[in-house]
């Protein structure tokens, strides 16, 4: 899918490159670090798009004639953010936490161009059925869930045996929701 511009994913995540790939985009990517704080009375769910968006203003200054795509997930339970695990201790804890219940999994994303700055998210509600510690353990040293929110992948085993309902976009789970950026991006497309 060519674009009339040069593409750039700001993001270094496996998962978005393959959900940007199959569907047919044509980007590079490019990442530059930025703080990922946010202030401590954002609403949650106001917090992904905040961040996309901040990751976004990063190139601002640079910006010539590209899109740039930026996007950032949250996990919440109970109206807190879960974020990616510092360690298997801390993995286990957040899986236990999310075994046998409903939580949110919001994503939010930034298309900057030089003309507009469009920002969004989307939320989807995940709901797991209970996990045995047999399962959590087999996942954290099969899969290493160390660079994901929330501690899990939704394409990964415990993803496949453990998620019992999805209410909204699968990939959105997975770091990306796709059918939006493409709605957002139609109007670049070359047709």
């Amino acid at each position: 899918m060519q674009l009339d511009r040069p593409l750039i994913l700001a993001s270094n995540s496996p998962r978005r490159k393959e959900i940007m790939h199959n569907a047919g985009f044509t980007f590079s990517v490019k990442v530059i670090p930025t703080d990922e704080t946010f202030p401590a009375d954002m609403p949650v769910a106001e917090v992904p798009a905040f961040l996309a968006k901040n990751k976004a203003l990063c190139f601002r200054e640079n910006l010539a004639n590209e899109i740039i795509l930026c996007a950032d997930t949250v996990v919440v339970v109970a109206n807190e953010i879960i974020n990616k695990p510092v360690d298997t201790a801390d993995a286990r804890r957040m899986l236990r936490l999310l075994s046998n219940k409903v939580h949110k999994v919001i994503t939010g994303v930034c298309i900057m161009t030089q003309e507009e700055t469009i920002t969004f998210a989307d939320t989807t509600y995940v709901t797991f059925k209970e996990l045995s510690d047999w399962e959590i353990e087999y996942y954290i040293q099969k899969c290493q869930p160390f660079d994901k929110a929330g501690s899990y992948g939704v394409q990964d085993f415990i993803g496949m045996i453990g998620i019992t309902k999805i209410e909204g976009s699968f990939y959105t789970v997975m770091g990306l929701p796709i059918h939006k950026v493409y709605e957002e991006l139609e109007k670049y497309m070359i047709r």
